[in-house]
């Protein structure tokens, strides 16, 4: 099983390779009272710190390696964790995004 799902790989291919400027994208969440990109990431770990037992796991899902101290032994550990975990966090999102 992949990490995304087929619904949210379709966006990603339908903009791949498209340069976004950061300060339009979060100008238009604002003139559209949408969620600000700045949240997701923030909401993102709130969730995932109450769906997932291990923190170390929520750091690697949101890509901050630099504040783990791994191995590769561990690296693999936290991969097959993720591949465990995933789903049960974006069912959680889901639910409270869309």
């Amino acid at each position: 099983m992949g990490i995304l799902s087929q619904e949210h790989t379709k966006p990603i291919k339908k903009y791949g390779g498209i340069k976004r400027d950061e300060k339009a994208i979060t100008r238009y969440a604002i003139r559209h009272n949408l969620l600000r990109p700045k949240y997701l990431r923030k909401i993102n770990w709130r969730y995932c710190v109450k769906t997932v037992k291990d923190k170390d796991v929520c750091r690697f899902i949101q890509s901050r390696l630099e504040e783990l101290k791994i191995s590769e032994t561990r690296y693999g550990d936290l991969l097959e964790e993720t591949d465990q975990e995933y789903p049960e966090l974006m069912n959680v999102l889901n639910q409270i995004l869309l």
